[in-house]
């Protein structure tokens, strides 16, 4: 038997592996709700001014990305998004949140919000970038 060709995708197919994934796992062991949280805020002249995507998985929320305009970071927008984001996931059954990141100013918000390092991953020697680290975190909700 021979393998068939590997090929680049696109985000169409890596959907498709999640869903196809989760179906798998679904046979095997028990599930809570898998879904996506998206949440915005839209400024005034319609454009996108702060996000934040997460999924949910195992009575778990993973944040993957939280992002604000520089215009208006420290304005409570990020922690709001967060808050909101927990809300929704506790209502469907989820105990905790997970998340990294490599900026370390964006460590220390999400200390701010009681999240605690759980791991890190550190460049070693030669690697590029030098001395890059990236915290992983995570908190009851």
């Amino acid at each position: 038997m021979s393998l068939l060709p590997i090929e680049l995708a696109g985000p169409e197919v890596a959907a498709q592996l999640e869903t196809s994934l989760l179906s798998d796992l679904r046979q095997s062991l028990p599930q809570s709700r898998n879904e996506a949280i998206t949440l915005s805020v839209i400024s005034s002249d319609g454009s996108l001014a702060a996000g934040l995507a997460g999924s949910t998985s195992y009575g778990w929320l993973l944040i993957k990305v939280l992002w604000v305009t520089p215009k208006l970071r420290r304005q409570g927008y990020a922690r709001a998004l967060v808050t909101n984001a927990f809300v929704r996931a506790r209502s469907i059954g989820c105990h905790s949140s997970w998340l990294d990141t490599s900026n370390e100013q964006a460590l220390h918000f999400y200390a701010s919000l009681g999240f605690k390092v759980f791991g890190i991953l550190q460049n070693q020697g030669a690697d590029i970038p030098k001395c890059h680290k990236r915290w992983f975190l995570s908190r009851s909700i």
